[in-house]
């Protein structure tokens, strides 16, 4: 039995198959995603999703899903399973047996005497996805149709029923090309056998995304299925089909689908499933290599590009990945600034901490790497600039006051990663001098020091420190105040005073640090990271829920989030070493239970504040992966 597994009296209840989702990337910035059961619940579920240029920035859904059907004596079982509304049609997953993932998604289905496996991959390095189904026993002659569900739109659109969808197809070498609407590229659906393609076209109306409608967007839409390929199977064979961007060569399906598996990290235990999503993350798309911020629906990210990185790459000793990214980075940089949202029009600069996190991705590459050389001939430049560019003053009135200190923030604006924002503006205002960012500030300007030796960068680091003490910390507290502006201070117990314990160079000692993560501890760590806010705090909201204006207030007040638990470690290691080695590795054993929940393989973006802490928001985040993947390496290396 494989590490993630799934029987048929688990995938036959709706209420729990269809919370549970696979999400599987490819090198090129494709994705597919669905649910273990097949039937998509929302509308950034597709089995080939993936990027447009020629339209956008964005990826679109091009192959939302298929349904197949077995034909036997006549008689005909269809596998498929889709939401309409008032009823599932058809009800496939009835005759499901079996859900493996080992070593990529594999379903198995029993129809009287028939059982046929259906498994799931991607190309590596093309827009392509293939399904391979194997028919492992028949008693009879067996015929399987296929029938594509095509859409062809903006993955956060839906498709409608339309006249202006082009209806033709063109014959390719076993299989038929479609292109539905004249800015796309064509979608190639190949098979690897000898088979007939019926044309049946035809739309199927108001197909519903459960997901979509708890989340208060819309969630209906039609897809157009052009037909249906058909083939005779026989017991023993394996087919396979494709659908991809660019024209396969059928005869090459199989050997291409073999090679793919033999690439694959055994999904075998908690770590690999780990390597494995990280390994997702990291897009390379014309001649740039990016970070995908998570899955299924952000871009790539400047904040959380720095913070997942070393986790994805260095702890895995793979710093020529590491590399390739901080250099597409590099390339972004804008004044002081690294855009925050960096594809579409969705494109900002309002990150006050993203510069500041680029030095801490630096300090890690030179932790793990000992290659100081690289950072000096290759970035020293980069680094001075963003320091000069906050000393002079920048963009969203980010500045260095008269103390040392770095405020930033305007009306309206929300710059640090507490940033959502409703019709009411900012959840979380924190314009003025957030803890976090002046933490960071100061790691940034030691380092520099460290790089260059300038006086002036250690004179203002040292200011900095005095006046990080002096107005962050209180004596009787014994912890940060979360934020200081115009000498008002926030005491709202926050994970963001961490970062003064783990970063590499913190104004605190080792007393102050202590209490810090004590405070934490008691109020804000749980098994799935760390709350924003304490549950005894008027303004905290237990539960991430409803529609898009109720999850954003509860989005930063009292969520856990998994990526913090990195600096808490980190900072707790400091201080206790090992005898913190237990509680850590309580902490990693408590995730192996969230790899069979909600994104299966992989860590969720957030959970509930309150227990029992259900996985919330984007299903893979990569900042969740990359940190719990640093902590398993500082753990290693205690």
């Amino acid at each position: 039995m494989s590490y993630i597994h799934f029987d048929k009296t688990e995938l036959i209840n709706l209420n729990y198959s269809l919370e549970k989702e696979i999400i599987r990337s490819n090198r090129s910035g494709s994705y597919t995603s669905t649910t273990i059961i097949g039937c998509n619940t929302r509308k950034y579920h597709g089995l080939l999703v993936a990027p447009q240029p020629q339209i956008d920035s964005q990826l679109h859904v091009l192959l939302s899903t298929v349904h197949e059907t077995v034909i036997q004596r006549g008689a005909s079982f269809h596998l498929g399973l889709t939401k309409y509304p008032g009823l599932y049609f058809p009800r496939g997953h009835k005759y499901l047996e079996d859900f493996s993932s080992e070593p990529i998604p594999q379903l198995l289905y029993r129809v009287g005497g028939v059982m046929l496996k259906k498994e799931l991959i991607l190309d590596s390095h093309a827009d392509r996805v293939m399904v391979k189904y194997t028919l492992m026993d028949a008693h009879s002659p067996t015929t399987l149709q296929i029938n594509p569900f095509l859409a062809f739109r903006g993955y956060h659109s839906l498709s409608k029923a339309n006249t202006f969808v082009n209806k033709k197809y063109n014959p390719i070498n076993q299989g038929v090309q479609f292109q539905l609407y004249d800015a796309y590229q064509p979608l190639s659906l190949q098979i690897s056998k000898e088979n007939e393609f019926v044309p049946v076209p035809d739309w199927h109306y108001n197909i519903e995304y459960l997901c979509e409608k708890e989340r208060g967007y819309d969630y209906q839409e039609d897809l157009y299925v052009p037909g249906y390929f058909e083939f005779d199977i026989e017991k023993g064979e394996s087919v396979i089909f494709s659908a991809g961007l660019e024209e396969a060569d059928p005869s090459l399906l199989a050997s291409a689908f073999d090679d793919e598996i033999s690439r694959r990290i055994p999904r075998s235990n908690f770590e690999n499933c780990l390597k494995n999503s990280a390994g997702q993350f990291i897009a390379r798309r014309n001649g740039e290599t990016r970070v995908v911020a998570g899955y299924p629906w952000f871009g790539w990210w400047g904040r959380d590009t720095f913070i997942a990185l070393p986790g994805l790459t260095l702890a895995q000793g793979d710093s020529g990945a590491f590399l390739e990214v901080m250099d597409t980075m590099s390339k972004d940089l804008h004044g002081a600034l690294f855009p925050n949202v960096g594809s579409g029009v969705e494109t900002n600069m309002k990150s006050l901490d993203a510069p500041l996190w680029y030095f801490w991705a630096w300090q890690q590459y030179e932790k793990f790497t000992n290659d100081r050389k690289t950072i000096t001939e290759k970035y020293l430049p980069k680094l001075q600039g963003i320091i000069d560019g906050f000393i002079n003053g920048t963009d969203y009135n980010i500045k260095v006051q008269d103390n040392g200190l770095l405020f930033g923030g305007q009306e309206g604006v929300a710059l640090t990663w507490m940033d959502a924002v409703t019709t009411n503006g900012p959840v979380t205002p924190r314009s003025g001098c957030p803890v976090e960012i002046n933490a960071l500030w100061y790691n940034a300007l030691c380092y520099l020091f460290e790089l260059t030796g300038e006086q002036k960068i250690d004179d203002l680091a040292q200011k900095v420190k005095a006046a990080f003490i002096e107005n962050f910390w209180d004596e009787e507290k014994q912890y940060l105040a979360d934020v200081i502006k115009n000498g008002a201070k926030d005491w709202s117990i926050r994970p963001n005073m961490v970062f003064a314990t783990s970063l590499p160079y913190s104004p605190l000692e080792d007393e102050q640090k202590a209490e810090i993560l004590e405070t934490i501890k008691l109020n804000l760590l749980t098994p799935r990271g760390l709350r924003t806010l304490p549950p005894d705090d008027p303004s905290y909201k237990g539960y991430y829920q409803g529609n898009q204006y109720q999850r954003d207030n509860a989005y930063h007040q009292g969520t856990v989030w998994p990526w913090l638990l990195g600096h808490f470690v980190e900072g707790y290691l400091k201080i206790h070493g090992n005898a913190g080695k237990h509680m850590v590795e309580n902490l990693i054993k408590g995730f192996d239970e969230t790899m069979a929940q909600y994104g299966v393989g992989t860590i969720a973006e957030i959970y509930d504040g309150d227990p029992p802490h259900r996985p919330q928001g984007a299903i893979s985040q990569a900042w969740s992966v990359g940190e719990l993947l640093r902590i398993m390496h500082l753990v290693k290396n205690l």
